[in-house]
C-alpha cells in the first residue's frame, strides 16, 4: 500500500501540474482581455482591438485545454482517493459543485459570443460577454481555493461515526482562516504569471522590429502590471506566511528548514536539509532575520521541526527548495517591473535590448513560481490530505501498485502527446507578429497605416506613458 500512495500521489500531482498553470492562464488572459477591449471601446485606438484579436486565439486554446484536464482530474477523485472522496464529500462535493453551476456554466455560456459576437452582438454586448467570462474564471477561482483553503484550515464540520466530515457551517467551511490570504495569493499570482508571459511576446517580437505598435503596447502593458503586481505578490506572500505559521507551523518549519525551536531565529538562506540527521548542511543563513519575518519580532520564537512528532513532518528537502525558487522568481520578477520604470522614465523602454532579453527568457518565470509554491502548499500539507483530520495513507482507494503505475504511465504518454502539440500550437500563435507585419513609426510609416488613430500623445500611441524619442 505505500507504494500504491506514493505512485497516486505522484499521478495527481503530474495531471494537477498541467491543470494548475491552465487555469491560471485564463484567469490572467481573460482580464487582460477586458482591459484591452475596454481600452479599444474608451479610445478607439485599433492597436487594442488588433491586441484583442491576437490574444483570443491563445485564450480558446487555453480554456479548452483546462477544461480536458480538469475532467481528468475528477475522475482521479474516484479511481485512486475514494477514501477520501466519501470521508470528504459531503464538504468538498457541494463547493465543487458550485464551481460549476456557477463558474463554468458562466464561462462556457459567454465564451462563443466573446469568441465569436462581436460583429454579431456589437461592441457594447460583445465587451459585456468578456466581463461576463472574467467574471466567471474569478468565481471559479473562488469555490476552487475555498475547497484548497478548507484543506489546509479546515473548520465548521463535525466527524460522524463512519469518519466522514459533516459541516455544519458552510460560511465557516467557505471562509475559513486561510481563504483570504490564499486566494488573492493565486489571483495575483494568475496575473503576474500572464503579464510576464505577455511581456516576453512584446519584447521578442520588439527585438526583431522596434517600431511594431503592438508589441510596443503589449510589452509596456506587462510591464507596467510587473511594477504594481510584484511587489503587492510579495507583501501579499508575507501575509499567507504569517497566517500559514499560526495555523500550519510545521510547514513554516520545513519551508525555513528550522530543526529547533529558537528566539532569534536564522533566516536560511541556502543549505540542504538533512532529514535522518535533522540538520540542514552547508546552511547560509542571516541571524534574527527568520524571526523578524515570521513574527515581526527581532527576537521572535520560531518553532522547529524538532518540536512536532516526525510522523507529523512533510518531506522538508522538496517543501524547502519549492519555497526558495518561488521567493527568488517573486523578486526578480520584482526587479524586472523596478528596471522598466526607472527606464520608462528616461525613455529607453523599447531600446532597452537587454530588458527584453530577460523579459523573453522570463516567459515561464510567473508559472514556475505558481507551480514552486503549489509544492510548498501541497507537499507541505503532509502527510495530511485534511490538515490534521485526515492522513493521506487513509485517503486512497484500494488499488493496487501495478494498477496505479499503469495508469500513470498511461497518463504521462497521453499527456506529453496532447499537451505538447497544444503547447507547440500555442508556441506557433505566439511567434506571429501582434499585426501583420509591416514598417513602424520609425520606419516612417503614418500611425494610420499601423492601424493606430492618430491622437494626442505620441508616446501614448505607442503603448508608453512618457516621450519615446526616436532613435537610430
Amino acid at each position: 500500500m505505500p507504494q500504491a500512495v506514493t505512485l497516486a500521489r505522484a499521478q495527481f500531482a503530474f495531471t494537477v501540474a498541467f491543470h494548475i498553470v491552465l487555469p491560471a492562464f485564463s484567469i490572467g488572459l481573460a482580464s487582460y482581455l477586458a482591459v484591452l477591449e475596454g481600452l479599444w471601446l474608451r479610445t478607439g485606438r485599433q492597436v487594442y482591438q488588433d491586441l484583442f484579436q491576437y490574444w483570443v486565439k491563445v485564450f480558446a486554446l487555453v480554456f479548452g485545454m483546462g477544461v480536458v484536464s480538469g475532467v481528468v482530474m475528477s475522475y482521479e477523485f474516484g479511481t485512486n482517493w475514494s477514501a477520501f472522496a466519501d470521508k470528504a464529500g459531503p464538504v468538498v462535493g457541494p463547493l465543487m459543485g458550485y464551481e460549476v453551476l456557477t463558474a463554468f456554466f458562466l464561462e462556457a455560456g459567454f465564451l462563443g459570443i466573446m469568441l465569436f459576437g462581436l460583429k454579431r452582438v456589437g461592441p457594447g454586448l460583445h465587451f459585456l460577454a468578456t466581463c461576463v467570462v472574467v467574471l466567471g474564471t474569478l468565481i471559479s477561482a473562488f469555490w476552487i481555493l475555498a475547497v484548497n483553503s478548507w484543506m489546509q484550515t479546515p473548520q465548521g464540520f463535525r466527524v460522524d461515526a463512519a469518519g466522514r466530515f459533516i459541516p455544519t457551517d458552510w460560511l465557516a467551511v467557505i471562509f475559513n482562516p486561510s481563504f483570504f490570504y490564499r486566494l488573492p495569493h493565486m489571483v495575483l499570482a494568475a496575473y503576474l504569471s500572464v503579464a510576464f508571459f505577455v511581456g516576453a511576446v512584446g519584447a521578442w517580437h520588439l527585438l526583431r522590429d522596434r517600431g511594431n505598435v503592438a508589441a510596443r503596447t503589449m510589452f509596456s502593458m506587462a510591464m507596467w502590471m510587473a511594477t504594481i503586481v510584484a511587489p503587492l505578490q510579495i507583501v501579499m506572500g508575507d501575509m499567507h506566511g504569517l497566517n500559514t505559521l499560526q495555523y500550519q507551523p510545521v510547514k513554516v518549519a520545513a519551508m525555513e528548514g528550522d530543526w529547533e525551536t529558537s528566539r532569534a531565529a536564522p533566516l536560511v538562506l541556502f543549505g540542504w536539509p538533512e532529514t535522518e540527521a535533522r540538520h540542514t548542511e552547508f546552511e547560509l543563513a542571516i541571524p534574527h532575520l527568520g524571526s523578524l519575518i515570521l513574527t515581526h519580532d527581532w527576537n521572535g520564537e520560531v518553532k522547529g521541526l524538532e518540536a512536532f512528532p516526525p510522523d507529523q513532518r512533510p518531506p522538508v528537502p522538496v517543501v524547502f527548495w519549492a519555497f526558495r525558487i518561488m521567493v527568488a522568481l517573486g523578486f526578480l520578477m520584482a526587479g524586472v517591473g523596478i528596471a522598466s520604470l526607472i527606464l520608462r522614465r528616461g525613455g529607453r523602454l523599447f531600446h532597452a535590448r537587454r530588458l527584453q532579453w530577460l523579459a523573453v527568457a522570463m516567459a515561464p518565470a510567473g508559472f514556475v513560481a505558481l507551480l514552486a509554491g503549489w509544492v510548498v502548499t501541497e507537499v507541505g500539507r503532509q502527510p495530511y490530505t485534511v490538515f490534521g483530520h485526515l492522513r493521506t495513507d487513509d485517503s486512497i482507494s484500494p488499488v493496487a501498485m501495478p494498477g496505479v503505475a499503469v495508469s500513470l504511465a498511461a497518463f504521462a504518454i497521453v499527456y506529453f502527446i496532447v499537451y505538447g502539440a497544444g503547447f507547440a500550437y500555442l508556441l506557433a500563435l505566439v511567434r506571429k507578429p501582434p499585426v501583420p507585419a509591416e514598417p513602424g513609426p520609425y520606419a516612417g510609416v503614418p500611425m494610420r497605416t499601423a492601424g493606430i488613430t492618430p491622437g494626442p500623445p505620441a508616446a501614448e500611441t505607442l503603448g508608453d506613458a512618457w516621450p519615446v524619442e526616436p532613435r537610430p
